[in-house]
């Protein structure tokens, strides 16, 4: 077979699978979930405003419960005019 043909494809592996929904976030996924920066989700993590994680056999792991009740309990101007609209 000629190189470069159609059927020549170099190997690409599987994505990875991931089973949703999850009961536990890594930390990137928990920024995301709750719609900031890792770095921002750091700070709110320090500050109180979002949870502590879990943390077993190495990994680190926020709730999504525990995020859920952070996120509902954080202060905002949902009552503000959304300049936006």
């Amino acid at each position: 077979m000629a190189r470069g043909h159609a059927d020549d494809l170099a190997y690409v592996p599987a994505p990875r699978i991931e089973v949703s929904p999850r009961r536990g976030l890594r930390r990137e996924e928990a920024a995301r979930y709750v719609g900031v920066s890792p770095s921002k989700f750091d700070t709110m993590v320090r500050d109180g405003r979002m949870p502590k994680p879990k943390r077993f056999d190495g990994c680190v792991v926020w709730d999504i419960r525990r995020l859920d009740l952070a996120w509902d309990a954080l202060g905002g101007d949902d009552a503000e005019e959304n300049p936006w609209d």
